[in-house]
């Protein structure tokens, strides 16, 4: 019996979904490590693009990015002892434009 996580990987390279299901694990485990270590950040950033060793971050206000800023070694090393961490050594946060998300 095979679980059907350990069948994705390579679903998603025989149909060129390699670069998507790693973005896809990158946003549910960053989503996860700020819900545990920033509380109020939760729900007011997300994971845009993974460029590089960069991972790319969006936030709705000033005030989170600017959270998410001063705990940046803290969420990186969590999330380079992931998974689906693998290789990110910088977080470049982004503030929405056009205010929070609705």
């Amino acid at each position: 019996m095979t679980r059907i996580g350990d069948l994705l990987p390579d679903a998603a390279r025989g149909l060129g979904l390699e670069d998507e299901l790693r973005l896809s694990r990158a946003m549910a485990t960053f989503e996860a490590i700020v819900a545990e270590r920033v509380p109020a950040a939760a729900g007011g950033c997300r994971v845009l693009r993974l460029d590089g060793f960069d991972l790319v971050v969006e936030a709705d206000a000033p005030i989170v990015a600017q959270e998410l800023r001063l705990r940046t070694a803290e969420l990186l090393a969590a999330f380079a002892a992931s998974p689906a961490g693998t290789g990110a050594r910088e977080l470049r946060v982004h503030v929405r434009r056009g205010g929070a998300r609705v």
